[in-house]
């Protein structure tokens, strides 16, 4: 168990994460994202060129019925190798945060880089890259779940620092990938977070949390890396 009410099974072809009652979730997911209440997230393995005639949205529809996940799903999709699946669980206060990574380095860049897609309504072909799932048992506001939503992405960031990925088209420091995905979840309490930033303990945790498994996830294949 992750959280009172949530379970994680993880196989080669996806993370899943299974809510025992709807869960509030902020999230940049492909299938249902931005605020919704989900039964289920699922973080997709997908190849890398996807030739189906399908859209990402009806390929994680179809993957979620033919799974018999019932109720509303949330989906992310990744290229990257479900070897590089990690978790971090941990407690305070009768508090539970926890952080579910997979990564890969196939396109890391820099936030501000000259992006590849000049029409502003163009939608990428690419699949998510870092995706990260952060899961609370205590209840956030909608300003917390923003804030924390941040603190995620300065984490991530800070690990790409430290690990010294560069951006190939400007040759910077990468803060992230051109498809990472984030999803924070709020849980059912009873304890309420209002703040979640750098001056409060929810948000040093997370920080800390979120940063360490990031670098951990990108270990598992960061020799092979190569900026391209």
């Amino acid at each position: 168990m992750l959280t009172k009410h949530a379970s994680l099974s993880h196989t080669p072809r996806h993370i899943h994460v299974e809510f025992s009652i709807p869960h509030q979730v902020l999230s940049s997911a492909v299938f249902n994202g931005g605020l919704v209440y989900a039964d289920h997230i699922v973080n997709l393995k997908v190849p890398k060129c996807i030739t189906a005639p399908t859209s990402p949205q009806q390929t994680l529809a179809k993957y979620c019925d033919d799974a018999n996940w019932n109720g509303s799903n949330v989906g992310m999709m990744t290229a990257a190798s479900m070897a590089s699946f990690r978790m971090a669980k941990e407690s305070a206060q009768d508090i539970d945060i926890v952080v579910l990574v997979t990564s890969g380095l196939s396109n890391p860049r820099r936030v501000g880089d000259h992006a590849e897609h000049r029409i502003m309504a163009a939608e990428s072909e690419r699949v998510g890259t870092i995706n990260i799932i952060m899961i609370t048992s205590a209840i956030l506001t909608g300003a917390a779940m923003v804030e924390a939503l941040l603190i995620v992405t300065e984490a991530k960031a800070a690990a790409l620092q430290e690990a010294a990925i560069r951006s190939p088209v400007s040759n910077k420091i990468a803060t992230g990938t051109g498809t990472d995905s984030v999803a924070i979840v709020s849980g059912h309490g009873p304890d309420m977070v209002s703040y979640c930033g750098k001056h409060v303990l929810f948000g040093e945790m997370l920080g800390r949390m979120v940063t360490d498994t990031v670098a951990s996830s990108i270990a598992w294949d960061i020799t092979k890396y190569h900026y391209s």
